[in-house]
């Protein structure tokens, strides 16, 4: 017999701009209310409803609920992880995008899955997430944490890049290219599979390492323990260089930068559906089998 919701205060963060957001909010809204669940939504999530309504920053949310319900498409999705896996909060991905890798369960799938995680009947995925400093002189300029890949990669000039990988403290090899992506297995069906890396899965315990367009044609992707410490030092030579986290944020680099990866403490939990296995998400994304 259900009684009460496990959750009590959900925060709703929302793709931006996306047109059925105005169909699917007012009702979720009142489908929640009479289930005595407090809600806090995003400004993307107030732009959908009648009056003046601001909403509430990502990080606001963060400190007030318990779950994440999420409606968008991965990149959505990414943006929340940095907020809930800080907390340890779930999110539940609803699909409001084209793709969607992470974002698994449909709009349709909405109600029934809501209905699920809110009496307990459902199942979380963790999910590794690397943390990436920027170092000079052993100094940390910049930290964050990343569920997808951290990039290294030249800027708006046409030219090759050049940087060193070492790991565990051991020099690897030199590399000449536009860029490198060090990924999670979350991420390798990201930037890194289109740069030709290969598909992990996420109980893999790895990290990928997959050049940009190498100068040299054996650099392949390399698969590594996730409890490596992956270092990228630039080059005096490598100037517009760019690191790019998760594709949403990212700074200029400087001469003498450091990008250190490594594997984070904290992981993001991720409510899945309970009878899609991760191959079939896998095929049905990519049309395997398909003519």
């Amino acid at each position: 017999m259900r009684t009460k919701p496990a959750f009590k205060t959900i925060g709703i963060i929302s793709r931006p701009r996306r047109a059925n957001l105005a169909e699917v909010v007012p009702e979720l809204l009142q489908w929640l209310q009479k289930r005595g669940v407090h809600v806090v939504y995003d400004g993307e999530t107030a732009s959908c409803l009648k009056g003046d309504g601001v909403g509430n920053t990502r990080h606001q949310i963060g400190e007030q609920a318990d779950l994440f319900l999420v409606l968008g498409g991965d990149g959505t999705l990414l943006a929340a992880s940095r907020e809930a896996s800080a907390r340890g909060v779930p999110i539940l991905p609803i699909n409001m995008g084209s793709l969607g890798f992470l974002t698994n369960f449909t709009v349709e799938e909405l109600y029934p899955a809501l209905e699920a995680t809110l009496f307990g009947e459902y199942a979380i995925e963790e999910r590794v997430l690397l943390l990436v400093e920027r170092i000079n002189r052993q100094q940390v300029l910049t930290q964050q944490r990343v569920l997808n890949d951290a990039v290294v990669h030249k800027g708006t000039l046409a030219r090759m890049i050049e940087l060193e990988l070492h790991i565990d403290d051991g020099f690897v090899c030199r590399y000449r290219a536009d860029g490198l992506i060090v990924a999670t297995p979350t991420g390798s069906t990201a930037y890194s599979m289109s740069a030709g890396g290969p598909i992990v899965h996420p109980a893999v315990r790895s990290i990928l390492i997959t050049p940009i367009c190498p100068h040299t044609l054996s650099d392949r992707p390399v698969v590594v323990p996730d409890t490596a410490k992956i270092e990228l030092r630039l080059s005096e030579s490598s100037d517009s260089v760019f690191l790019t986290l998760d594709g949403q944020t990212g700074s200029p680099t400087q001469i003498g930068d450091c990008v250190r990866i490594t594997r984070a403490a904290e992981r993001l939990k991720l409510i899945h559906p309970p009878n899609k296995t991760y191959f079939e998400i896998l095929r049905n994304k990519l049309k395997w089998g398909e003519a």
